[in-house]
């Protein structure tokens, strides 16, 4: 699209977590805007490269769900623009994190994230000024799907029909969510999780992992590296979301009513919502991997040696349509625990329906 001039002023990505959606938009943004671009490439030497690789160019402005939180002042309601210095630095360290990391980054994890009115309000005061880099003016909204109807409205127009040389990217991990009004005027294109091949090679050129490392880890990534990220800093966590997991199903295997409910007490006692929902995303693709396995499909199932005896056994536990039937119902978890909903009530529920569903 740079190439031929043919510059889609709205974009929709859509990418799993962590697949890398946002360092490609980046790319993008540098490409498009560095005048020495070849064979493909930006140069990565000139003031706009240098400037958009630190992200201090004029012309990019960032928004993304945020709160009130810890670690800014509580005496006006929070923008993108508020929390700016923590995202660039989050970006500058990690480009592919997830969005539990993002609201740990800010202060704000024990709260939902969302893009308000206000947000709006700034990117057409922005946009309203000429160019200052004298290249594209470029805005990057990371996951549209927290946007509210007023803030969607108020951008319309402006998305629509944007100024000359602007460009829109929206990045996504639930096009389903992202509204209508809004999807509906970009060009959508779908980031595909990389090959255990390219999250290992990105693993040990970005972050210093050994290759052994980097192997075992993209073994289980699901082609996200900010997946594959997260398991290396968070093994503990990893465990006791494995311990509850696996703790769930054993009970209900053995109609022991009473250590699937305990089970379902522990989960609720998790210390944040964003923790709550990463055991419900962290479930999802413990599903994911039993499914696998029973459809004969090892080979892509993405375990850790350590597991392989559990969902080998739990594979044969579960009915053939119990998978599906539960990644609803953690979904509804999920969906649930957003909307503040008592926690216990919610996994007390679910824990039910696996109960009853083995």
């Amino acid at each position: 699209m740079a190439d031929t001039g043919r510059v889609a002023h709205a974009m929709l990505l859509y990418e799993n977590e962590g697949c890398g959606a946002l360092p490609l938009a980046l790319a993008y943004i540098q490409y498009l805007n560095c005048p020495h671009r070849h064979g493909g490439d930006s140069c990565g030497e000139c003031p706009s490269c240098n400037k958009i690789t630190k992200l201090i160019y004029q012309d990019l402005h960032f928004i993304f769900p945020v709160n009130s939180g810890s670690k800014v002042s509580s005496s006006a309601k929070p923008t993108s623009e508020t929390y700016l210095p923590m995202w660039r630095e989050l970006v500058l360290k990690n480009p592919y994190f997830l969005e539990n990391q993002l609201y740990e980054a800010l202060g704000i994890e024990n709260k939902s994230g969302n893009i308000a009115v206000a947000e709006a309000k700034y990117i057409l005061e922005k946009l309203s000024f000429t160019s200052v880099e004298d290249g594209y003016k470029c805005v990057l909204v990371w996951l549209p799907e927290k946007m509210n109807a007023e803030a969607a409205n108020r951008l319309l127009k402006v998305v629509e029909e944007p100024p000359e040389k602007t460009v829109f990217i929206f990045i996504t991990h639930a096009p389903e969510k992202v509204l209508q009004t809004i999807s509906s005027r970009c060009q959508g294109f779908r980031v595909i999780p990389s090959s255990k091949e390219e999250v290992s090679a990105a693993l040990c050129r970005n972050f210093s992992f050994g290759r052994d490392e980097a192997g075992v880890l993209s073994n289980v990534s699901g082609g996200s590296v900010g997946a594959a990220l997260r398991d290396a800093e968070e093994t503990e966590v990893y465990g006791l979301y494995m311990d509850m997991f696996s703790d769930l199903l054993r009970g209900a295997k053995q109609k022991d009513l009473l250590s699937v409910l305990e089970t379902s007490e522990q989960i609720a006692a998790l210390d944040s919502r964003e923790k709550q929902k990463a055991f419900c995303s962290f479930a999802g693709d413990c599903l994911r991997k039993i499914y696998m396995l029973q459809q004969g499909m090892e080979s892509v199932a993405n375990m850790r040696p350590s597991e392989a005896e559990f969902f080998g056994l739990a594979s044969k536990w579960c009915g053939p349509s119990f998978c599906e039937k539960m990644l609803g119902q953690l979904d509804r978890s999920a969906f649930l625990i957003d909307r503040n909903v008592n926690a216990k009530t919610v996994f007390c529920d679910l824990a039910d329906r696996i109960f009853l569903s083995i």
